[in-house]
């Protein structure tokens, strides 16, 4: 019988999405070497693109792929930093400045066992792996999160539908963010560089109806064009330009804020982060923004834990895994409140843009147009976004190899 190796890492993130990969990049901007293990076969891309907003621009910076990025995407004219970026090259640009090796793909973990002071991780295809550090950032049905007791996430009773439009010889148009409510839905498009669109229509749903839509793309694209008949040409437009195969639909779901509060984002040598910390709906459009947030303060707070100190100057496990414990600690104080608001935020944001027009503008600009509600959020957006300014800042650690 073939004995299965037994590997020992020092810092395992679990899941390769945003989160993960900023972490990684992160840590290893500061000295420190991590391993992600990716379940799926390549990186993951649902959900086609994200605006990110000053916030995130901030984070992007600190480990040092904002300016690659800015010159593909065209800014948002807002007064803020706000641009539409494809999720499949944001995930390559952190890849690439990744040492080789670190990210595994096809590695599922699937069961964690605690073994004093390290976890040992079992995978699908049998083989374990021991680590001093395990951070989850395997997304809103995280196994990692599970093990730290955390409940499992809720359907928020909405849904959304999403595409990417590609316009191979440019689309010409004004680099805005467009966004419009009627009878409980939300439709919004926003230009992705010169030669794509990005749209996405969120609406109140069951589950039930949801399983019928999913394997559907062109049902999916009939329902968003039904939906947003009222609505300027180029609105429509930009849905019937998506391919069948760019349109996507999934639940929106959301971890309860109060489960923050009250529940473990660490404990002892584990954590999580991303999606697996502080799922929420998108109506702030701050879930990628906030886990490239997490990635940063994770690796500046558990740098400062492990290199304040050299490592051969540690004197013995105990020591290590205290040391290891209190930068996780720090990083769960600084991301327990932020994580909170945005939540709540998001909720209740969305709950007034898709209450069958009964909506409260909220500080943004609102007008009507031919019975449709025209609410820009874009400014209070990005006020919110600017709010955890300080914490991104990129304290200095000493940097030593591992």
């Amino acid at each position: 019988m073939q004995q299965i190796m037994e590997i020992e890492e020092d810092i395992v993130i679990v899941g390769g999405g945003i989160a993960g990969l900023t972490t990684a990049l992160g840590l290893y901007r500061l000295g420190l070497r991590s391993l992600v293990l990716e379940s799926s076969e390549s990186l993951r891309i649902a959900g086609f693109a994200l605006t990110l907003w000053t916030n995130a621009w901030r984070a992007l910076d600190a480990v040092g792929i904002d300016n690659s990025l800015r010159e593909h995407y065209h800014l948002i004219p807002r007064g803020n930093e706000g641009r539409c970026v494809r999720r499949k090259e944001l995930l390559e640009t952190l890849e690439r400045e990744l040492p080789h090796g670190t990210l595994r793909y096809s590695s599922k973990v699937v069961s964690i066992e605690d073994t004093r002071y390290r976890k040992l991780l079992h995978l699908a295809d049998g083989s374990t792996l021991k680590t001093k550090v395990l951070i989850g950032c395997d997304g809103v049905n995280s196994l990692v999160a599970k093990w730290l007791g955390l409940p499992k996430p809720v359907f928020s009773g909405r849904s959304a539908i999403r595409g990417f439009a590609e316009y191979p010889d440019g689309h010409g148009f004004y680099p805005s963010l467009h966004v419009y409510y009627e009878g409980g839905v939300r439709y919004g498009y926003v230009p992705c560089g010169a030669n794509c669109f990005y749209w996405f229509c969120s609406y109140n749903s069951s589950l039930q109806y949801d399983e019928g839509m999913q394997e559907n793309p062109a049902k999916m694209k009939q329902f968003v064009l039904s939906k947003i008949s009222q609505l300027p040409k180029q609105a429509a437009e930009v849905v019937e330009m998506t391919a069948l195969d760019s349109i996507s639909c999934s639940p929106l779901k959301l971890r309860l804020p109060w489960n923050l509060l009250l529940g473990n984002i660490s404990k002892g040598n584990v954590c999580v982060a991303g999606d697996a910390l502080h799922p929420m709906t998108p109506h702030i459009g701050q879930g990628g923004c906030s886990a490239l947030e997490d990635g940063v303060v994770l690796a500046r707070c558990l740098a400062e834990a492990l290199l304040k100190k050299p490592r051969n100057e540690i004197q013995n496990e105990e020591e290590e895994y205290a040391r290891i414990e209190k930068g996780l600690e720090k990083f769960a104080k600084e991301r327990r409140w932020r994580s909170f608001s945005l939540i709540s935020a998001a909720y209740v944001v969305g709950f007034i843009q898709e209450s069958d027009g009964k909506v409260v503008a909220m500080g943004g600009d609102m007008e009507i147009m031919e019975g449709v509600v025209v609410l820009d959020l874009t400014g209070p957006v990005m006020q919110l976004s600017e709010m955890l300014s300080p914490v991104l800042l990129w304290t200095q650690c000493r940097v030593s190899a591992l």
